[in-house]
């Protein structure tokens, strides 16, 4: 088993935490924040990856005769992409109101907003 990916899981997370820190845009944070959420697809995968593994597909062989990959983690990895993309429409929907309304994007302008 390879460390390779939860490394590459790891500094996606991080790439992403660095862009939403450092963001003087909400569209760049909405990005980073996507950003974050791809490192989530890649540690899932990783979970569930087995080596020589083939699809969990059994009409022509026994259960139990050769090794196949967990179905579950794949799942939910496709559920995953699903929400981040519904999430990522959602603030992006979310910024272009807030651009009508305020006529900025940049987060310090935004003086209105804070309590």
């Amino acid at each position: 088993m390879s460390v390779l990916p939860y490394l590459v899981a790891g500094w996606l997370f991080l790439v992403g935490c660095y862009g939403l820190a450092t963001s003087r845009n909400l569209i760049h944070a909405v990005g980073s924040l996507a950003v974050c959420q791809a490192s989530t697809y890649v540690l899932l995968l990783a979970v569930g990856y087995r080596r020589g593994g083939t699809a969990p597909v059994f009409s022509d062989i026994r259960p139990g005769s050769r090794p196949v990959v967990d179905p579950v983690v794949q799942a939910l990895t496709l559920t995953d992409v699903v929400v981040g993309a519904t999430l990522t429409a959602l603030l992006l929907a979310l910024v272009v109101q807030v651009s009508k309304r305020h006529g900025t994007v940049d987060p310090d302008e935004l003086r209105e907003l804070r309590g």
